[in-house]
């Protein structure tokens, strides 16, 4: 077992009541991959979306700027029509995604960082139309802002992802004020739920519950910074940073309360315990799918289920920040089943990960210099 530990990189393994430990699972075959620098002048770039019919990649850079990135062409000068952002300490532009009619709205959804009068930021998401040309987002609205605005540099989230049914989650930080997660008036530590235009349905769990946000779709997160639907099982998975150790992985569901800060496989990065904690587990709040118990800092996560590399089909791929890594985990079902780690020997952060629609896995470095790469095996 040390063997397969060391070999694969896990410092620990989960176990929830449905999920074997991952330690004991079998590796998978070690993977060469092949990589492609496809652009490396990208300062701190965070998010990235697919244009349909071969049109490009969307990247959002942390410091406020959207570019299109294209074979052809290579990066673009900056989108214009992109909001003001908080550009500070973790804060900045975001992430981005597609909105699921894109093809005849032309609709981009960002999140970001957004400050208020006080001087604390939160996070923001909005929409606007990208242009024909391709060089401006048009009438860009905000559709939903994290209320109150607490944070002041760091723990902003956040994914954007929208469902097979249109609804759009977004996943958010706790602004490093560990006890809103619990409050369930505040939308720190949560994931919330809405339409495209940013009303929120009606069958969201806390909708006309008095004293609750009816926006929240789950609470008790900490910060936020992966989410994907996986596309086997057509749920929403999510993860998180836990403070020193206890990265997890999430399945999310309605009402749910995912422990932070009663419950967490972490400590504070002092060594001491987290002062609310209680354990690792508590009564009516759910275990993770999947920890690690030294953290990778992990950003950025995609499903793979493309046909291009029978290999990596059923893997989930995710960004290692601190870990300097790639992280492909197999999956079974709601269980992850063995660990492999790619690209350690180039020592860069890994922001976002994303699948193309040529099957090929792209990735984003963080970094003053950032990258875009295309792995294949």
């Amino acid at each position: 077992m040390l063997h397969l530990l060391k070999k694969t990189g896990l410092a620990l393994c989960l176990a929830s009541t449905f999920l074997a430990c991952p330690a004991l699972a079998q590796q998978p075959s070690s993977s060469k991959v092949s990589i492609q620098e496809l652009e490396n002048r990208l300062e701190y770039p965070w998010g990235m979306a697919f244009l349909p019919n071969n049109q490009g990649i969307l990247i959002t850079e942390r410091p406020g700027r959207l570019r299109l990135w294209t074979a052809q062409s290579g990066l673009s000068a900056p989108v214009s029509g992109v909001p003001k952002i908080f550009n500070r300490g973790q804060g900045g532009l975001l992430d981005v995604t597609l909105a699921p009619d894109f093809a005849t709205s032309r609709h981009v959804y960002l999140s970001f960082a957004e400050e208020d009068n006080t001087g604390k930021a939160g996070t923001s998401v909005g929409y606007g139309r990208l242009s024909e040309d391709m060089k401006k987002l048009e009438n860009f609205q905000v559709i939903f802002r994290q209320e109150p605005r607490l944070s002041t540099g760091i723990h902003f989230g956040s994914r954007l992802v929208f469902d097979d049914n249109g609804y759009l989650f977004i996943a958010l930080g706790e602004n490093n004020q560990r006890h809103t997660a619990q409050e369930l008036d505040k939308l720190q530590g949560k994931i919330v739920r809405l339409l495209p235009d940013g009303r929120i349905p009606k069958d969201n769990p806390f909708f006309n519950v008095p004293g609750v946000r009816p926006e929240i779709w789950s609470y008790g997160h900490r910060n936020q910074q992966g989410a994907a639907l996986n596309p086997w099982t057509r749920q929403l998975w999510t993860h998180e940073h836990g403070p020193r150790g206890g990265d997890e992985i999430n399945i999310p569901e309605p009402g749910k309360n995912y422990g932070w800060p009663v419950i967490t496989h972490g400590i504070n990065y002092s060594g001491t315990p987290i002062p609310e904690a209680a354990g690792t587990h508590a009564q009516g709040m759910e275990q993770p799918v999947y920890y690690w118990k030294v953290s990778p800092a992990i950003s950025g996560m995609a499903f793979y289920d493309s046909n291009r590399f029978p290999e990596w089909k059923h893997s989930l791929f995710i960004g290692a920040l601190v870990g300097q890594r790639l992280i492909r985990l197999v999956v079974d079902g709601n269980k992850i089943t063995a660990e492999e780690n790619l690209l350690e020997d180039r020592n860069e952060r890994i922001r976002d990960v994303r699948v193309g629609p040529d099957g090929h896995v792209y990735v984003l470095t963080d970094s003053n210099r950032g990258a875009l790469l295309k792995i294949s095996p």
